[in-house]
């Protein structure tokens, strides 16, 4: 059982109809972009958080050195043509996954233009008119949506965040259903994705004392999504969410930061700020490979 900590609502607030009003902002399908279009100045009652986690009260760890020591780097170099350097790698990500779940990973083979280059690219899109991504705006089940917040209908608070995903694997998007602005960069960077986790699973599967192809085989890469999340400045950030405390429910994630991070994992009743590293990919074992794992 969760217990959670409410705030007493306001006369306003008794007034206030969630359904009614997360059912308008769906249905504008402008999502947060197109509140901050408005030039909206106060955060509207649906993205207010005033439920606090009991997770909030820990400590959240904010010397710079503390963190810089924390989360793991591990350097890629070598990887596939080195016997004696992949045995360390190996070694440092069992080290990694069974101490933190996420480290992050350099020299990794994915150009820094094409890191630059989706970031740049998933931003574009969420600077398109607001007619043109209203195109895109859905909550079917399409191998490329446009949305805000996932669970919009289900959650106690919305989230502060629009959303772009794209189905890559195992049937891949239409290419012409992504939007001409992305779709090249979105295109070419998930193949490298793919590459980068099919050498996760097998040095994963080394840290396991299995054969390289042994989560490959268990088809954990089988499916993949390429995610895109704006998060544009909020007028009020002190009472928003940006995301919601979670766990990632997939075998693999590889995330990209930006220069703003603000990620934070949970290590030992503490939050840590996962650091931004320019070419840095974070790489967090999810709930679906530590449940199988031996190392976890």
């Amino acid at each position: 059982m969760v217990a959670t900590i409410v705030t007493p609502a306001t006369p306003d607030e008794l007034k206030y109809d969630r359904k009614i009003e997360v059912k308008a902002f769906d249905e504008s399908k402008l999502g947060v972009k197109g509140l901050l279009d408005t030039g909206v100045t106060t955060l509207p009652t649906i993205f207010v958080n005033k439920e606090k986690h009991p997770l909030d009260a820990l400590t959240v760890v904010e010397d710079e050195a503390a963190v810089q020591a924390g989360i793991p780097i591990i350097d890629l170099t070598g990887v596939q043509d080195d016997p004696v350097r992949r045995g360390e790698i190996v070694k440092e990500i069992l080290d990694a996954h069974a101490t933190w779940g996420f480290f992050q990973v350099v020299n990794h083979g994915i150009p820094q233009d094409m890191l630059d280059d989706i970031r740049e690219r998933v931003l574009k899109f969420f600077e398109l008119d607001a007619e043109t991504r209203k195109k895109y705006y859905t909550r079917e089940k399409k191998k490329f949506v446009y949305n805000s917040n996932f669970f919009l209908y289900e959650g106690p608070v919305t989230n502060w965040r629009d959303t772009i995903a794209t189905v890559i694997a195992p049937v891949p998007a239409d290419p012409q259903d992504i939007p001409e602005v992305c779709r090249e960069t979105i295109l070419d960077y998930s193949k490298e994705v793919l590459k980068l986790g099919n050498t996760m699973f097998e040095l994963l599967s080394e840290a396991m004392g299995l054969p390289s192809n042994y989560l490959k085989d268990m088809d954990s890469g089988e499916q993949m999504m390429l995610l895109g999340h704006y998060y544009p400045p909020c007028p009020e950030p002190e009472k928003a969410i940006g995301i919601n405390n979670h766990k990632d429910n997939d075998f693999l994630t590889i995330l990209l930061q930006d220069q703003v991070g603000g990620l934070q994992v949970l290590n030992d009743n503490k939050w840590v700020e996962v650091p931004f590293v320019r070419g840095a990919l974070v790489i967090n074992t999810g709930d679906l490979l530590q449940a199988s794992s031996k190392i976890s």
